[in-house]
């Protein structure tokens, strides 16, 4: 049986082999904390019988006005639980802590745009590629900007794609 639960300290030395994966962006432990202390509602762990941790999500709200949003920083699930709606589910409780905690108007993330089956997943939970940002990823290669829009974006203006892409600078 999976539970999912709110980060804590302890995960921290928990969670490393779930990072081991190429394509998981690895921060130091600063970081990780920084988050863990201004938006804990956002950093969220799938664990797994015997405590083992299956994955996690971690994000924040940030933004003014129309521009207030949930972002995800980091979603990733261990190799050994894929393909079992994991990230679906942890995706899922970010949005809605998005939409009816803090009424932001959209939820984005960035991923490499060679990673497909990442693409594919967000694109099936709703999200829209709103924008491609130049070298992104380590000054090499180009990250995509996708968005979904909330409830508070009747309109999905949020949604609406660019018509070019942006330089790092430019976020």
């Amino acid at each position: 049986m999976t539970t999912i639960r709110r980060f804590c300290c302890n995960d921290l030395l928990r969670f490393a082999s779930v990072n081991l994966d190429h394509l998981t962006e690895t921060f130091n432990m600063s970081f990780y904390m920084t988050y863990l202390a201004r938006w804990p509602d956002y950093f969220q762990v799938a664990e797994g019988p015997g405590n083992r941790v299956m994955g996690y999500i971690m994000g924040k709200v940030e933004g003014q006005g129309e521009s207030w949003h949930g972002h995800v920083t980091a979603v990733t699930i261990a190799p050994e639980y894929r393909r079992q709606q994991l990230a679906k589910k942890l995706m899922n409780l970010l949005e809605e802590i998005s939409d009816k905690i803090d009424k932001a108007y959209f939820v984005d993330l960035f991923v490499r745009a060679s990673n497909t089956p990442a693409i594919k997943m967000y694109e099936k939970l709703g999200y829209v590629i709103y924008r491609r940002v130049l070298r992104y990823y380590s000054g090499e290669e180009d990250g995509l900007d996708m968005r979904k829009a909330l409830s508070r974006d009747v309109e999905k203006k949020s949604m609406i794609p660019l018509k070019r892409p942006i330089r790092p600078d430019e976020l």
